[in-house]
């Protein structure tokens, strides 16, 4: 009998997991949405490809300071999404600025 009640917490225990990963997808997902502007639509597509291929990278590496690279750069990847959500109005690249001409002698 008492090999049944652990199935069952076993199971209890895998679906409670399972709930946890489609929450934490379901977040991700909204950090990966963008309404309205095509130009962020397609940068915010382009960043999650890139982490997506970055992602496949870090599961296949086993040497931990490619990992810790592969971490940072997906780190990056998540901040810039993140700006590309607090700043809606803003559907253009962040400009450099540049330097003002030199004065002529």
């Amino acid at each position: 009998m008492s090999d049944a009640g652990e199935g069952l917490v076993d199971a209890d225990g895998r679906i409670q997991e399972r709930m946890d990963e489609i929450e934490e997808a379901r977040k991700r997902a909204r950090l990966w949405t963008v309404h309205g502007d095509p130009e962020k639509l397609q940068r915010l597509e382009s960043l999650r490809l890139a982490r997506a291929d970055l992602e496949r990278q870090f599961e296949a590496t086993a040497h931990e300071t490619r990992r810790g690279q592969l971490r940072d750069a997906m780190t990056a990847l998540d901040g810039q999404a993140e700006t590309l959500h607090e700043n809606p109005t803003s559907s253009k690249k962040p400009s450099r600025s540049k330097k003002p001409p030199r004065p002529k002698k």
